[in-house]
């Protein structure tokens, strides 16, 4: 993992825009599936070349290969599950969603069709629609494996192509246990323990492949904070014990791959809303430095948790672990100020060491923010700021 006492590098939580042809094509999966694939070892390049070009170090393929992005896209990489589509009146899974406790409060704001993403109403803003979780029950109903060989070597050969001769060190993001705990449903394993076991066996050989070909991996797991909302009757000591279940799980999907290669990566639900009933990072920050990781990538620029920055004055990374805050936003499509990225950054060179810091995003970016050209003018902003700290440091 990159690390620099000579200035803040830069990078982000993972998704990207695709380039417009790409997009095109995966719109209209399955028909263009092939023409699809073949778009994607170039699509790839002009996405690392654009990170390049607004001064990312670390580096990925903008996840534009991924169905459902990083919660749906291991559908196409498991077996051991079935697809039945949800009929009428018919229960949801036993959760509350991950708006789950903002619903319960702030009624007539859902109500009124608000909530979604990048400015678009909750009842259209799902990206990636026609590929989304809704709609249908992902039931496991015999034991789970991998599948995802050939999808996972795809993605590692084009971002491998895309950043050759680049000054540039490339990740690649994957999903988490829980995470998938909550979108598949269990009739086959004896109890949850034994179901993240095995989901945690699946994605381990996900995490091997990305880490032995000497890439970052990034373990995406929003749903360590965003759990809360989706249980409102919890209290925080019965939501600790369910997560630290979880947590083990990740734990178990990590074994022997050098926590030096891992950056976990948590926030609290990248939907557009109040946000008021989101468990405080207090609350769970113990559980978050239990995963052997190398890198924290931790949601910071979020009005309702930018205040958290003071929690790392009492809380000491582990030894050699480094912090990413998301010091930009996905949860506006105002374009963040260098200065105030800088200001942003600086507290938490402060509290932690320079040498720990590297500027982060919320969240991905793509399809969370209005459009292409917010996401591209934001990261630039932000490579301004994390430049523009890194002078400030330098003069003290």
């Amino acid at each position: 993992m990159w690390r620099s006492t000579e200035r803040i590098l830069v990078s982000h939580a993972g998704a990207l825009p695709r380039p417009e042809n790409v997009q095109r094509l995966f719109d209209a999966y399955p028909q263009e599936q092939d023409a699809f694939a073949a778009a994607l070892p170039d699509g790839v390049r002009q996405v690392v070349g654009q990170q390049v070009a607004a001064g990312v170090d670390v580096v990925n393929d903008g996840e534009i290969s991924k169905r459902g992005l990083f919660i749906g896209y291991i559908r196409d990489r498991m077996a051991g599950f079935e697809n039945a589509p949800v009929r009428p009146g018919q229960d949801r899974p036993a959760n509350a969603g991950v708006t789950g406790r903002d619903r319960r409060d702030f009624p007539g704001f859902y109500a009124a069709g608000l909530g979604g993403f990048g400015g678009r109403p909750a009842a259209t803003a799902q990206q990636d629609a026609a590929h989304s979780l809704s709609g249908s029950n992902y039931v496991c109903t015999g034991p789970l494996s991998y599948t995802g060989h050939a999808a996972v070597r795809g993605d590692i050969d084009n971002l491998r192509a895309a950043s050759k001769g680049r000054d540039v060190e490339p990740f690649l993001p994957a999903i988490t246990p829980g995470t998938v705990e909550h979108w598949l449903k269990n009739e086959y394993y004896p109890d949850d323990e034994s179901f993240l076991e095995a989901i945690a066996g699946v994605l381990h050989e996900e995490y091997r492949a990305i880490t032995d070909a000497g890439f970052l991996l990034q373990v995406d797991d929003p749903d360590l904070p965003d759990g809360w909302q989706m249980f409102p009757d919890m209290t925080v000591a019965e939501y600790r014990r369910y997560a630290a279940l979880r947590v083990e799980a990740l734990n178990h999907a990590l074994a022997g791959i050098p926590a030096d290669q891992v950056r976990l990566h948590v926030c609290w639900g990248s939907q557009h809303g109040p946000h008021r009933d989101d468990i405080p990072l207090r609350d769970i920050i113990d559980l978050v430095l239990s995963v052997p990781a190398g890198c924290y990538s931790i949601e910071a620029a979020n009005p309702r948790h930018e205040h958290e920055w003071a929690l790392w004055q009492e809380v000491k990374l582990p030894e050699g672990a480094s912090l990413m805050p998301g010091v930009i936003s996905h949860a506006t499509d105002t374009i963040e100020h260098p200065e105030l990225i800088a200001q942003r950054l600086l507290r938490y060179a402060e509290a932690v060491g320079a040498e720990n810091v590297i500027a982060g995003t919320d969240c991905g970016l793509g399809g969370r923010v209005g459009h292409p050209e917010i996401v591209w003018a934001k990261l630039a902003d932000l490579c301004a700021g994390a430049r523009l700290a890194s002078r400030q440091l330098r003069g003290r």
